[in-house]
């Protein structure tokens, strides 16, 4: 990053990895970026990090992002589906969730350039999907193969970005951006079980054009819709380390919840049985202490 003023780069770009539940450290980040004056104009996200960069590039405050995500649960964004087909759920809930976010825009009329990472799987490739349904775009994004339905978009069937680009920088660029900030969440193999997509994006991580977040989320499972305020506070962290010579000109609201510590979580997680818990914890009363 030395000789780079990210604050002043003319065409930053903000790639936001895939991860399932522990997207909601995107959240974090995006605080911190604000709080910083750092302002991205490209945005591209994957499965999670499309949910977080839809809502950030369609405009919505990071602040209230965090406050949506804090009370989420897989309800926001799946449902079961009631018809045969290949995967559990289908993506029916992301429709209202992203009109509480703000609204089902043209991703060519939102205010920050972005794209969603999908894959063909009829060509197994990797998709940018920059126009179009926001709601469509984000929903091709996250289907994961064998839980969400496959999804027909313009004659292409999708599933899950992060089956071949679960961190897309390399797309970042692609689309116009000089340097990019990179928010990663899982690894690559975690989706493929191969090294060529790991290895092609370490030849991205590793260039002086990118900088990297890299929340601590140890032994936390994707699956697991589980103290997603300690998942905030963890992507805030890693921000924070990894932008540390900007100094904070957006100082955080003294309303916004301050959590102290991201408390330890179990190494045995109860795996994909997990994903259908449709649990969210309460927001804090007003009163009580942070």
């Amino acid at each position: 990053m030395a000789g780079v003023d990210l604050r002043y780069e003319p065409h930053l770009g903000l790639a936001l990895g895939g991860g399932g539940a522990l997207g909601a450290a995107h959240a974090g980040v995006l605080e911190v970026l604000h709080e910083r004056g750092i302002v991205p104009t490209i945005v591209v996200g994957t499965s999670a990090g499309a949910i977080a960069g839809g809502a950030y590039a369609n405009g919505r405050d990071p602040y209230e992002i965090s406050a949506l995500v804090m009370q989420a649960s897989w309800g926001d964004f799946g449902t079961f589906s009631m018809t045969p087909g290949i995967g559990l759920l289908d993506t029916a809930g992301l429709r209202d969730t992203v009109e509480r976010i703000g609204k089902d825009s043209l991703i060519e009329d939102l205010p920050i350039r972005f794209a969603a990472v999908a894959t063909d799987i009829a060509n197994e490739e990797s998709v940018l999907i920059d126009h179009g349904s926001l709601v469509e775009a984000i929903s091709a994004s996250i289907a994961v193969p064998g839980l969400f339905r496959p999804k027909q978009l313009e004659g292409r069937t999708f599933v899950d970005g992060g089956v071949l680009e679960n961190l897309p920088l390399e797309a970042a660029f692609t689309m116009g951006a000089s340097h990019v900030i990179g928010v990663r969440l899982a690894p690559e193999w975690d989706f493929l079980p191969t090294m060529r997509s790991a290895l092609r994006v370490h030849e991205y991580e590793i260039r002086d054009d990118v900088t990297m977040i890299k929340p601590r989320l140890r032994h936390r499972s994707q699956w697991v819709v589980k103290d997603l305020p300690g998942l905030v506070q963890l992507g805030r962290e890693a921000a924070e380390l990894a932008l540390a010579d900007y100094p904070v000109i957006n100082p955080r609201p003294e309303t916004h919840p301050v959590r102290q510590e991201a408390p330890e979580v179990p190494e045995r997680q109860r795996g994909v049985a997990a994903f259908f818990q449709r649990r969210s914890l309460p927001s804090p009363a007003p009163d009580s202490p942070q």
